[in-house]
C-alpha cells in the first residue's frame, strides 16, 4: 500500500505540472487582453503610461518562460496570487467557496444514492417484470436529460407554478433541493444501470447459487453476498466521471446563483481574471486524482481477492 500512496503521489505531481503548463498557456492565448479589462473596471480615462504601468505591475512585460517560472515558484509556496479584480488572494477565494460547492455536491450525491440503489435493486430482483420496465424507462428519461435541463423543468413546475421551493443563492435546507435533483438525477440514471447490470452479473454466480441451496433469503443474498461485487464497477466509473461530476456542478451553481467555486470560476472567465482561473484548474486536477486514490483503496476493500503490489492493484 506504501508503493501504491507513492506512486499516486508522483502522479500527482506529473499531473499539476501538465496542468499549470496547460492552463498558463491557455490563458496566455486566449482572447482579450486582462490589461484594457482592468482599466475598463476602473471606469477612469487610462493612458498608454498606465497601461504600461499596470502591464510591469502584473509582470505582463517579462518573457512567458520568466512569468511561468514565477507563478510556478509562487504556487510551490502555495501561494496561486491575487485576483485581478478583487485584489485578494485567490486561495482565500477559493477556500471561502469550497465548502459551499462540497455542500452542493454531497446533495447531488445522496439524490443520486436515494434515486439510483431502489431502481437498481429492484430492477435486478423483479428482472423482466413491470418494476425492470419502469426502472429502465426511468434511467433513460434520467440519463436523456441534461443537468441544466432538468434545472429549468424544477425551476419552472417548483418555483414559479407551484411556489414551494426557492430558487436562487444559499440559504437553508430547502434551497439545496432543486439544485440538488437537478446535479443528481441525471446521474442516477448512469448508476442504476450499473447496479442492475452488475447485480444480474453476480446473481448467476455459482457463490449466490450455493447461498440459495442453504435457503438464505433472496434480499440477504441481494444485501449481503451480491452487492459488494455489483459495486466494482460503480466505484470504477464514479472514479472515471469525477471530472463530470465537477462539470455538472460548474452547470447547475450558475443556473441557481449557488456561490460555489462553479459560479467564481464563471465569473473569472468573463472577466478575464486568469489567476481565479489557473486556481480552479489545479484544484479540480487535484482533487480527481486524490479521488481515484480512494477509489483504488475501495477496490481492497470491496473484493478481497484485490491485492496492492508493486505500486499498482494486482
Amino acid at each position: 500500500m506504501i508503493k501504491l500512496i507513492k506512486s499516486r503521489l508522483l502522479q500527482l505531481i506529473f499531473v499539476l505540472l501538465l496542468l499549470s503548463l496547460f492552463t498558463f498557456s491557455l490563458m496566455k492565448i486566449a482572447p482579450g487582453d486582462p490589461v484594457l479589462l482592468l482599466l475598463e473596471i476602473d471606469q477612469m480615462a487610462s493612458t498608454q503610461a498606465d497601461e504600461e504601468a499596470l502591464r510591469k505591475e502584473l509582470g505582463f512585460d517579462q518573457p512567458l518562460l520568466a512569468q511561468y517560472g514565477q507563478w510556478m515558484w509562487k504556487l510551490m509556496h502555495f501561494d496561486l496570487g491575487n485576483s485581478y479584480v478583487k485584489g485578494k488572494p485567490v486561495l482565500n477565494e477559493m477556500l471561502v467557496r469550497l465548502p459551499v460547492t462540497i455542500q452542493l455536491t454531497v446533495g447531488g450525491l445522496i439524490v443520486m444514492v436515494l434515486i439510483a440503489v431502489p431502481l437498481g435493486f429492484f430492477s435486478a430482483k423483479y428482472v423482466g417484470s413491470w418494476p425492470d420496465h419502469l426502472s429502465r424507462i426511468l434511467a433513460l428519461i434520467g440519463a436523456s436529460i441534461p443537468s441544466f435541463w432538468m434545472g429549468l423543468l424544477l425551476i419552472y413546475a417548483f418555483a414559479l407554478k407551484l411556489q414551494w421551493l426557492p430558487t436562487m443563492g444559499k440559504g437553508g435546507f430547502w434551497n439545496m433541493i432543486l439544485p440538488s435533483i437537478s446535479l443528481g438525477f441525471s446521474m442516477a440514471a448512469v448508476y442504476a444501470r450499473l447496479l442492475r447490470a452488475g447485480l444480474l452479473e453476480s446473481l448467476s454466480q455459482e457463490y449466490i447459487r450455493a447461498a440459495r441451496a442453504r435457503g438464505l433469503g433472496e434480499w440477504r443474498i441481494l444485501l449481503k453476498h451480491a452487492l459488494r461485487s455489483a459495486l466494482l464497477p460503480i466505484v470504477t466509473v464514479f472514479g472515471m466521471g469525477i471530472g463530470s461530476l465537477l462539470a455538472g456542478s460548474v452547470v447547475t451553481e450558475v443556473l441557481f446563483s449557488w456561490p460555489g467555486l462553479g459560479s467564481m470560476v464563471v465569473d473569472a472567465i468573463f472577466q478575464r481574471d486568469y489567476p481565479i482561473i489557473q486556481g480552479y484548474v489545479l484544484l479540480t486536477g487535484i482533487f480527481v486524482v486524490v479521488v481515484n486514490l480512494l477509489v483504488d483503496f475501495a477496490y481492497g476493500l470491496l473484493d478481497p481477492r484485490i491485492r496492492f503490489g508493486k505500486g499498482e492493484l494486482t
